[in-house]
């Protein structure tokens, strides 16, 4: 009965949503921005696998040893219920201390994390001010009933602008910060040193997306947002299945408002928890950053490799990181030049609208300790003939 009603014959209602949603998918392959699977071939340049953890000997042994304690795969409901493990208290415990923060609540995943932060915390009379380039995680929070504004990228003055008009106009409430402390498709970095201190001169909250900078950079791998994790106004993300090479997102920040998000956020309170056995090796991936910091020169040490040759042989400027966008414009030139890379045995990606910016269609190339400075030199070999107009 439910088919029928439905209208699932051929002329029936069933019909006309599939020819609609297929007319859609038509377009976006006449516009070449038809997205599909495909599986892992070639050299990985695309990954975020920074430190090459994730299919590590050491991460498979900590899920073996987590299996013969008795951690169970699933947490069988979610955290308010039954799901709530002793191992997802010990990492929050353990995260909270090695990045120097109050508190910390983990997530299935950063996407999960960071649509929650944007979606409980901000009230009604808050502004929540992001750089236009916030990542799509951000802003599927921004549904709530609180004034929001994206400002240029990377635009200190711009937000204390916006923050000075808001205030002028009647503004009253709490005003909100998000940014990532690396772009995940540009590279570059977000001047936090200045933002920090604007936070604090106009007692604004300052929301960190530190989760390409978690484990590459700062002290122990602790990030990009070491310098400021741990004080009042200050809320982190650190995603855990980049250079962790696990899976799942810690948040740190204020106890209370931990507490807030543990009774507020629908996407934590409705969820599965996450796996207790992740969580376990999450715990060991702690420990592993903490102590990699061979790797992490080791990965510096390519990012410089790649960046002078790019500069040097295509004149494209550097990112700095282990991200390198390389701007081709058209969709389907990126899709070329991608599949040229690909017949080469590199494993790179082409990256278009609504990703990034129209006009703005490119490559992604992430410098992990897959590559290695022979790799490096054979990708910008076949780089520079790719590149050349078709």
């Amino acid at each position: 009965m439910l088919g029928t009603c439905l209208g699932a014959g051929p002329y029936g209602m069933g019909s006309a949503m599939a020819e609609e949603h297929q007319k859609i998918l038509e377009e976006l392959a006449g516009k070449h921005r038809l997205r599909s699977l495909a599986s892992r071939a070639g050299l990985d340049f695309t990954s975020n696998d920074y430190l090459g953890l994730a299919e590590s000997q050491v991460l498979k042994d900590a899920v073996r040893a987590a299996l013969d304690r008795g951690v169970p795969a699933g947490a069988g409901g979610s955290r308010l219920l039954r799901g709530n493990h002793p191992e997802h208290e010990l990492l929050e415990e353990e995260a909270a201390q090695f990045f120097h923060a109050e508190a910390a609540l983990y997530f299935p995943t950063g996407f999960a994390a960071n649509a929650a932060l944007a979606a409980t915390l901000p009230r009604r009379e808050d502004l929540l001010i992001h750089d236009e380039l916030i990542h799509a995680s951000i802003r599927e929070g921004l549904r709530g009933q609180f004034p929001i504004a994206a400002t240029a990228h990377n635009d200190v003055s711009a937000i204390e602008n916006l923050i000075k008009h808001w205030r002028s106009n009647g503004g009253k409430g709490r005003i909100w910060i998000a940014v990532e402390t690396i772009y995940s498709m540009d590279g570059d970095k977000a001047p936090l040193s200045e933002l920090a201190a604007l936070a604090k001169q106009h007692d604004c909250m300052l929301m960190l997306d530190d989760g390409h900078a978690t484990g590459v950079y700062g002290a122990q791998g602790r990030g990009l947002a070491a310098p400021y994790e741990g004080q009042p106004n200050v809320i982190c993300l650190h995603t855990c299945g980049k250079a962790l090479g696990v899976m799942g997102g810690l948040v740190t920040l204020p106890r209370h408002l931990r507490d807030f998000m543990v009774n507020r956020a629908r996407g934590f309170i409705y969820s599965t928890a996450p796996s207790p056995l992740m969580a376990a090796t999450v715990r060991a991936a702690l420990k592993l950053v903490a102590a990699a910091d061979d790797q992490r020169d080791k990965l510096h040490e390519l990012v410089a490799l790649l960046d002078d040759s790019l500069e040097k042989r295509l004149n494209i400027v550097h990112s700095g990181t282990p991200i390198q966008p390389i701007l081709l414009g058209s969709d389907e030139r990126a899709l070329r030049v991608a599949a040229m890379l690909k017949e080469q045995g590199f494993d790179i990606r082409a990256i278009r609208p609504p990703t990034v910016p129209e006009g703005t269609a490119r490559l992604r190339i992430a410098v992990t300790l897959h590559a290695d400075a022979g790799s490096l030199d054979r990708l910008v070999d076949a780089l520079v003939p790719a590149m050349e107009p078709a």
